[in-house]
């Protein structure tokens, strides 16, 4: 008796064997079913060939380390597909790279939600920006932006103006010691010093020396390794698992420099909430701030925003508004130190703003003046762009003019692309600002030129962006002469924002019919 229960037993564990395999089988066909049918229909996308094609790493292994190669390699796939062109990242993941007007606007009218989940370059960004206005989506976005709309009304611009003005009187003082040394003066470090004083003081209402401690500051230092993680990791798919990224030195470290802009933002944030609790807070002899808005905003309950949003906003507004506009200002005051015509013009024009003033300074009513100026400051963003891509996440398919791109997929709008695609845009590589003179933009595709982004999901802060850079640039014009620094290369670096390899080197000399009243 104790045989055969022992035979049925055994027959039985072995039937269950039997049924699991079965499973496991039919399981793993229909996921190898799935994936041929996926991978079938990304590669009707065009984009890289067959051949170059890796079982592991997909595309990745075409794309070289240095930044130039691999906007070299994109520049190619461009010129082959105009419009749309697909890569894989690794066996699972395509890519899907959008470069222009036609392909671009089917995307930002759609109201596609940002890129999450893998692959996905807004994923990676939680754990600093956590879920700010640049990462958020659905319902948490949209309640988000209403309430923080009112951050960017004119009236609350207006009185930024002057701390532009004061932030660029310490950068000159910099510049001066330069020129009295004789040596050429670094602009992308010294800028995104500036800019990082500007947003604190118009966020935060928050002084600090961050223009004395230059690129050492601590702050700065972390935002960049960030920066230049995020775009790593987006390339290396073994690290997008977070089990195995924070097992590295590198995810070790990124969550370290997490950590610490998150401190610098909950010290300000505290500070700012013992001075209401205390009562010693007057607001009314001062600007609103940004910090302002966000203890105050109410939704139609009246229900404010958490401890958690505030810091995840404040955080969002932080990086965003110096990063960005330090990158656009540097790289337009490049392109003008590059050509003297272009310079000398803008000049001419910000003397006959501020004609007449003794104060050098400028004013609010002076910014919709300087239209050949934000001509140049359009061109210098639309040859270098600040933001070079964005991402979205596909809910549903979308036809395009070649193809159809299905629902889920991974689209990345390349915004750098789309401002040198020769299909779009005439001598892409050369530096014109009469591209922008208002008679030429009319003819201009609305989507031909994104810097901050397009749709309901643009930039809040463009005008806020627009005029710092304005004022910081005319400032430098109006007391010195810029040139490049032969010495010295100049390369790009793509990151989240693009930036420069070893820095932008030039030569300042002061103008003759200023510097006797600046010096």
């Amino acid at each position: 008796m104790a045989v055969i229960e022992g035979s049925v037993t055994s027959l039985g564990i072995q039937i269950v064997y039997v049924i699991v395999g079965v499973f496991c089988v039919v399981k793993a066909l229909t996921l190898l079913g799935s994936y041929r049918k996926m991978k079938k229909r990304y590669d009707e996308i065009p984009g890289f060939e067959k051949k170059d094609y890796h079982w592991l790493t997909g595309n990745i292994h075409k794309f070289p380390k240095e930044t130039e190669k691999r906007l070299e390699l994109h520049r190619s796939l461009m010129i082959n597909n105009p419009r749309v062109c697909r890569m894989w990242l690794g066996p699972f993941v395509a890519n899907i790279f959008v470069h222009h007007p036609d392909s671009i606007k089917r995307i930002l009218k759609s109201s596609e939600p940002k890129a999450r989940g893998l692959g996905g370059s807004y994923e990676y960004l939680l754990p600093w920006l956590g879920e700010g206005l640049l990462v958020s989506n659905g319902d948490r976005w949209a309640r988000s932006r209403r309430l923080l709309t009112p951050a960017f009304h004119f009236d609350i611009l207006r009185p930024y103006v002057d701390i532009y003005n004061e932030a660029s009187d310490l950068l000159l003082d910099k510049m001066a010691s330069d020129v009295k040394k004789g040596r050429s003066f670094e602009l992308f470090g010294n800028i995104s010093m500036c800019t990082l004083d500007i947003i604190l003081r118009c966020a935060f209402s928050y002084e600090n020396d961050c223009q004395v401690k230059g690129e050492t500051h601590p702050y700065v230092v972390a935002v960049n390794e960030l920066s230049e993680t995020l775009l790593h990791r987006t390339r290396i798919p073994l690290l997008h698992p977070d089990f195995i990224f924070y097992l590295t030195s590198e995810g070790r470290r990124f969550r370290r420099n997490c950590n610490f802009v998150h401190s610098v933002t909950e010290e300000i944030i505290a500070k700012r909430k013992q001075t209401l609790k205390e009562k010693k807070f007057q607001p009314k002899p001062r600007y609103l701030d940004f910090l302002d808005i966000l203890l105050s905003a109410r939704d139609e309950t009246g229900q404010g925003l958490s401890d958690a949003e505030i810091r995840d906003e404040a955080d969002t507004f932080l990086f965003e508004g110096h990063d960005t506009t330090a990158s656009g200002i540097t790289w337009t005051l490049f392109a003008l130190a590059g050509h003297p015509h272009f310079q000398a013009k803008v000049k001419g024009e910000i003397d006959d703003v501020s004609k007449g003033r003794k104060c050098k300074d400028i004013q609010w009513e002076d910014l919709p003046k300087l239209q050949y100026l934000t001509q140049c400051i359009k061109e210098g963003m639309r040859l270098h762009s600040p933001v070079p891509f964005i991402q979205r996440r596909l809910k549903k398919e979308i036809e395009m003019p070649d193809c159809t791109l299905p629902g889920g997929a991974l689209v990345t709008l390349h915004l750098y692309n789309l401002h040198h695609n020769p299909h779009v845009w005439t001598d892409p590589d050369t530096y014109d600002p009469e591209r922008f003179n208002p008679d030429t933009v009319r003819e201009l595709d609305t989507y031909s030129f994104i810097p901050f982004s397009a749709g309901s999901r643009n930039c809040i802060g463009q005008h806020f962006a627009m005029n710092e850079e304005k004022v910081v640039i005319a400032r430098i014009l109006q007391r010195y002469t810029l040139a490049l620094d032969p010495k010295h290369t100049v390369q790009k670096k793509f990151s989240a924002v693009l930036r420069s390899e070893h820095g932008i080197h030039v030569t300042i000399t002061p103008r003759e019919d200023t510097a006797t009243d600046n010096q």
